[in-house]
């Protein structure tokens, strides 16, 4: 067997973590599923995802505060207003310029480039980015899926506006529009070209 052949799927980060209960009762507060574990292991889940974080005793050697994730969001802007809303200090949106960052939302609201950031109250960083349109090669084109009520919503609505320009162009309403909706929200999900 060949290592190409072999599936890994990134199951759980450990971050590290100075006070236990503090970070448990932080990662509550984002909304993150509390996950059965053995007793020494604190283990949460974000919504909508399938890589967890645990800490506890012994878990890592790292030193608080020094790890680092990304969080993926379908919207950069209700994602923040939510986490602002559980009392979660989160910085301004920032996009990516030429010359580094810059306060607000992407021009365009081009994918990958809308940011913000926050941290647990040992520093650890957790960079929410705003993914809506994957790049091409990122996501394997077989399986197509949504984790989330949310996630799945927020793809209707994308697609729901491109297909109003798609019958601008057309000239006509498009009786096919659910075909035409499941093909843009597949081509989306998979950094292909969306449908003409």
């Amino acid at each position: 067997m060949n290592v190409n052949d072999i599936d890994m799927k990134v199951e759980v980060l450990v971050i590290p973590v100075s006070d236990i209960e503090r970070a448990k009762n932080f990662y509550g507060r984002l909304g993150w599923r509390l996950d059965r574990t053995p007793p020494s292991v604190v283990q949460f889940t974000p919504h909508g995802s399938s890589c967890s974080v645990q800490f506890g005793t012994d878990l890592t050697e790292a030193a608080p505060g020094s790890g680092k994730g990304y969080l993926i969001v379908s919207d950069i802007e209700a994602a923040r207003t939510a986490l602002v809303t559980a009392g979660i200090e989160v910085g301004a949106v920032f996009h990516l310029g030429p010359d580094g960052p810059v306060e607000g939302l992407a021009p365009e609201r081009r994918s990958y480039f809308s940011r913000a950031t926050f941290r647990d109250p040992d520093g650890n960083t957790w960079l929410l980015q705003e993914v809506t349109n994957r790049l091409p090669g990122r996501v394997d084109p077989g399986p197509t899926s949504f984790t989330s009520p949310t996630d799945l919503a927020s793809a209707l609505r994308r697609a729901a506006a491109a297909h109003g320009e798609h019958e601008k162009v057309i000239g006509q309403e498009d009786p096919d529009w659910p075909d035409w909706y499941a093909q843009y929200m597949v081509n989306e999900q998979t950094g292909t070209e969306p449908p003409k």
